[in-house]
């Protein structure tokens, strides 16, 4: 093949263009760029939850039906289960030469297949294949003016106001509490009305929910009727009915209840400047890329400083994109600096002409690599970045050793009369002698 573009250079040449133009627009609209190389985990994680049970009753009634389930299905090398107080978990491993996709799906068919063998009180099953999700970037809320709560609504605003930002897709909270609603009534009260935790459980479950109620057919189309019943709130918790008289007299779960609308029971500190903070973690999916990604949110921040209340501050941290911009600049300088390095030394010791051409095979090389990255799955990353930086050295090396090869091929081929002609040009004496 090399013969053949020696003896056709313009096709070369077409070849050489082709090669830039299309490394160069796969650089900067193909290929994304993130932290590190993105892969699937070969692993799929089935939780059921079971509240109140114990671990033996949670093993007996839940973890030994799900593996009886799923233990024939080709492709499962291994299945680890846990049993905790009102939790099953099930972690299970996948042959790496299976097609993990397909397994997923074989796995959540036979597990809704013994949901009416489970236990009454246990929740649906959640099968999910264990992700990685590649965070750019974190987003700083802190305050030590603003109740747990007011923190935590004003960083669910500035969640959904940058998801509202374009290119951003994913975003979620960290380091606040969930919110949750918890009831509990004295076992006094339970004694002097007669009733059971589980009659009230029972009278919320019947009350709190939302119940669709048929189709009603007009002139102007179908009209859905639903009833909307869920309770959300401490007051709507407050006006369930628990006991109905004969009289027409009821009694609420707010008259014999305390309902406290506020945060899950497990502690959970988080501070950032000695300032209680709550984090917004910003991640990258698909083709986004990461420095444009990281550059939005900073903007995003400066725009939206101003507009905090008093005593409240909005900064970042955990910024990965810095490592990919050293990276990058890292292997832009030293192509730059081994591409001037190459023509100087190959233009004192061999020719011009040769130097520029050698030179200019450097970066057409890394262009063609580009080209090819998209079509094999392959992005730009802190590895794969890593990997240019050490074949640049190679491809360095081979180019001095290309111009060398060259010089001396072309002096090979030189007839009589130009080695001649090329002595006398670089002799020292230039007098001609004769008559």
């Amino acid at each position: 093949m090399i013969a053949w573009f020696v003896r056709n250079p313009v096709a070369a040449n077409i070849l050489m263009v082709l090669i830039m133009v299309l490394g160069t627009y796969s650089a900067l609209k193909r290929i994304p760029l993130e932290v590190f190389p993105e892969f699937e985990l070969d692993i799929v994680n089935i939780t059921v939850a079971y509240p109140g049970a114990t671990p033996r009753e949670v093993e007996d009634g839940i973890i030994t039906r799900v593996e009886e389930a799923i233990a024939d299905l080709q492709g499962i090398t291994e299945i680890l289960s846990d049993a905790s107080e009102g939790s099953a978990q099930l972690r299970v491993e996948i042959d790496k030469q299976h097609d993990v996709t397909e397994l997923v799906n074989q796995i959540k068919t036979r597990v809704d297949g013994i949901t009416n063998r489970l236990p009454a009180d246990a929740e649906r099953p959640v099968v999910e294949q264990l992700t990685r999700r590649r965070e750019v970037i974190s987003v700083i809320l802190g305050s030590n003016v603003l109740s747990e709560t007011e923190l935590r609504l004003q960083a669910e605003a500035v969640r959904d106001e940058m998801l509202r930002l374009p290119g951003i897709t994913q975003a979620d909270l960290g380091g606040v509490r969930p919110f949750e609603i918890s009831i509990s009534v004295p076992q006094a009260t339970l004694r002097q009305y007669g009733i059971t935790l589980d009659t009230i459980a029972q009278a919320i479950r019947n009350a709190s929910r939302d119940i669709p109620g048929g189709t009603v057919k007009t002139s102007g189309g179908d009209i859905l009727v639903r009833s909307l019943g869920q309770a959300y709130k401490q007051a709507e918790f407050a006006n369930i009915t628990v006991i109905s008289g004969t009289d027409g007299s009821r009694i609420r779960l707010g008259d014999i209840a305390n309902i406290n609308d506020g945060f899950n029971e497990d502690e959970l500190y988080s501070e950032y400047d000695g300032q209680k903070a709550a984090f917004i973690n910003v991640y990258r999916i698909g083709d986004q890329n990461a420095i444009t990604l990281a550059n939005t949110i900073k903007d995003y921040i400066a725009q939206r400083r101003d507009s905090l209340p008093a005593g409240t501050t909005l900064d970042y941290w955990r910024d990965n994109s810095k490592t990919i911009k050293a990276r990058l600049s890292t292997l832009t300088s030293s192509a730059i600096q081994s591409a001037i390095l190459v023509f100087i030394v190959l233009t004192l010791f061999l020719r011009v002409d040769l130097a520029f051409w050698i030179m200019l095979g450097i970066p057409i090389s890394f262009l063609g690599a580009l080209w090819l990255m998209p079509e094999l799955g392959v992005t730009l990353n802190l590895v794969s970045m890593f990997a240019f930086i050490l074949v640049l050295g190679i491809v360095v090396d081979d180019a001095i050793v290309t111009g060398k090869i060259f010089t001396r091929t072309s002096n090979a081929t030189m007839t009589p009369c130009e080695r001649r002609w090329k002595a006398r040009r670089k002799s020292p004496y230039r007098l001609r002698l004769g008559s």
